[in-house]
């Protein structure tokens, strides 16, 4: 196996990943999840979905990277780098589509799909540039502020559109869960 097979397979096991981290917290409604995991159909806890679908592939993709002996630099500035950049890719995708036909789930999917294997791109070309271990430090400081500003703004979000549940009609976590 090489990489570029490595990658393959981390686009198939995150986008599975999107699948069941999508129902976590409905089963398992606590703080912990909430953090993780989306605590409603807004458009920024979906973010928050696929953010924690590729991060923890990343454990995976750690296993098979070290158990293949595949050679690569840079993990953990891989790990974050395709875990954030995915956010923009999937928004900027989406809402021009959300707001000119509305939520389509077979749209949504397809979308989400390309995100992953853009970010999945992008993941392989960083493993392979030079080494930067001080790099590997911060990345992984910054995936730890990311899930502390998922976390923040699951409890108190941001009274916008993006912050939204349609379905609950409500913005932010579902307070009677916890």
């Amino acid at each position: 196996m090489n990489l570029k097979k490595a990658k393959i397979i981390a686009v198939i096991g995150i986008f599975i990943l999107c699948f069941i981290f999508h129902f976590v917290y409905e089963f398992i409604p606590c703080s912990l999840t909430a953090i993780f995991f989306p605590v409603n159909e807004s458009i920024w806890e979906h973010q928050k979905l696929i953010f924690t679908s590729v991060v923890f592939y990343g454990i995976i993709d750690y296993i098979i990277l070290n158990k293949f002996k595949i050679k690569y630099n840079n993990f953990l500035c891989s790990l974050f780098i395709s875990s954030i950049t995915i956010i923009p890719i999937f928004l900027l995708m989406y809402l021009p589509l959300f707001y000119s036909i509305g939520p389509k789930m077979i749209v949504n999917i397809g979308i989400m799909l390309i995100a992953i294997i853009i970010s999945q791109v992008i993941s392989f070309y960083v493993l392979q540039t030079k080494n930067c271990p001080k790099g590997n430090i911060i990345s992984l400081i910054l995936i730890i502020v990311s899930y502390i500003i998922f976390a923040y703004l699951t409890y108190y979000p941001i009274k916008t559109e993006l912050f939204f549940d349609t379905e609950e009609e409500k913005y932010g976590i579902n307070n009677y869960n916890i």
